[in-house]
């Protein structure tokens, strides 16, 4: 299907819908929570003084903007398009789950709450939530999958640290998936003093919306910089996509510039069989998880499927409904990379660069350096960085990619 650029960057209907994705799924005891977000974040939208301390607290807190780096010893290396990374990884708490996090601390503290909850997968939103609970004096709980707190052990710490509670989640897959569910049982039972500070652009109404907006920051500077840097826009955008928010935080902008092509790399993880994979537009179709209608991964009787990647941060069986959209616009490119292909991405950036990223960035590293040989010197790809690969070091060990 094709829709036009302008339909593409339409904001949600009155109902929270992109289309036919989105909405609003939840139960009766969370409606008027959620409503009472909506009102809540249309309001501080409008109002510039929140919107100048979120702006402050983005630049002399956590470290924005942030660069865009020509990485000329990566592009030699592979011989064809000119690539650029968005170094999202050098923002404080090494990631840009730190933009949504303080974005929504300030709307919670707007809004008299006391206590925030969310739900973590590769550590970096837990991290995050925690960093602004603790700058705001906020109570903190995060719920994290007992499997991603195996791997992602020092983001676990991390969090205790700082002051936050977390709580391991033992039931189903004990990923992503299994935290969201324990978070919004937490909220069911505590929204009069709790705000669910979700970690990507999945969920109900307004969630979608709001975290893009949050992350928007990324694609706002992308542009500048890059017309700075080269004089034009890029030919490509690229970045992984779990839930979407480093992704859309990137694309947003870019939507209505039809030269710009986008590419959303999901995690192909060890096989293209259900339950070894976290490919959502490979593998899925549309269907309701955690809210909102958007592309899950399902089994043939509407069971939510088991998913695996080697990155915690893509390993969950749903997409952003924003996302789902633009698949079906056909706006965005998307396709998978393998946990093996992430691997050699990281260590060749590794050593070329001397920039260890994150495992999910690496998906959307690994499909560029398979395209980027084949193209012009004067191609332009921008990959957004998301995160840094301190986390992922005992990954990269028991790996032998060393």
């Amino acid at each position: 299907m094709t829709q036009s650029l302008n339909h593409a960057m339409a904001w949600p209907d009155a109902r929270g819908r992109y289309g036919e994705f989105g909405g609003r799924f939840v139960p009766e005891t969370l409606m008027h929570p959620v409503e009472e977000l909506e009102r809540a974040w249309e309001a501080a939208r409008a109002d510039e003084q929140f919107q100048a301390e979120f702006h402050r607290l983005l630049k002399d807190y956590a470290g924005r903007p942030t660069p865009l780096y020509h990485a000329r010893r990566l592009t030699e290396h592979l011989g064809g398009a000119q690539i650029y990374l968005k170094r999202e990884d050098l923002l404080h708490t090494g990631a840009h789950k730190i933009n949504n996090a303080i974005g929504q601390g300030l709307l919670a503290k707007r809004m008299g709450k006391t206590r925030l909850i969310a739900e973590t997968g590769a550590g970096q939103h837990g991290v995050a939530t925690a960093t602004v609970a603790a700058l705001l004096g906020l109570r903190s709980v995060v719920y994290m999958g007992e499997e991603d707190m195996a791997r992602q052990a020092s983001n676990v710490f991390r969090m205790r640290l700082l002051g936050t509670e977390v709580v391991g989640v033992g039931s189903g897959s004990k990923t992503l998936k299994d935290a969201i569910n324990e978070a919004m049982r937490d909220w069911v039972a505590n929204v009069s003093d709790t705000h669910y500070l979700l970690g990507s652009v999945l969920g109900p109404h307004p969630y979608p919306v709001m975290v893009r907006e949050f992350h928007r920051v990324i694609g706002r500077e992308t542009r500048a910089e890059i017309l700075a840097q080269a004089g034009r826009l890029p030919d490509y955008l690229v970045a992984c996509v779990g839930g979407g928010s480093n992704s859309i935080g990137l694309f947003y902008d870019f939507l209505a510039d039809p030269g710009v092509k986008m590419l959303g790399v999901e995690a192909g993880g060890r096989g293209a069989n259900l339950g070894e994979h976290a490919a959502r537009f490979a593998g899925g179709r549309p269907g309701v998880l955690h809210g909102t209608y958007t592309y899950v991964l399902q089994t043939g009787d509407g069971l939510i499927s088991t998913t695996h990647s080697i990155s915690a941060g893509l390993d969950y069986p749903a997409v952003g409904p924003e996302h789902a959209s633009l698949y079906a616009s056909g706006r965005v490119e998307y396709t998978r990379a393998s946990d093996q292909a992430a691997l050699e991405a990281a260590r060749t950036l590794a050593r070329t660069e001397g920039i260890i990223p994150a495992l999910e960035p690496a998906h959307a590293l690994a499909e560029v350096i398979q395209r980027a040989p084949k193209m012009s010197k004067d191609t332009i790809i921008v990959v957004n960085l998301s995160g840094r690969g301190d986390k992922d070091m005992g990954i990269f060990q028991s790996s032998g990619i060393v």
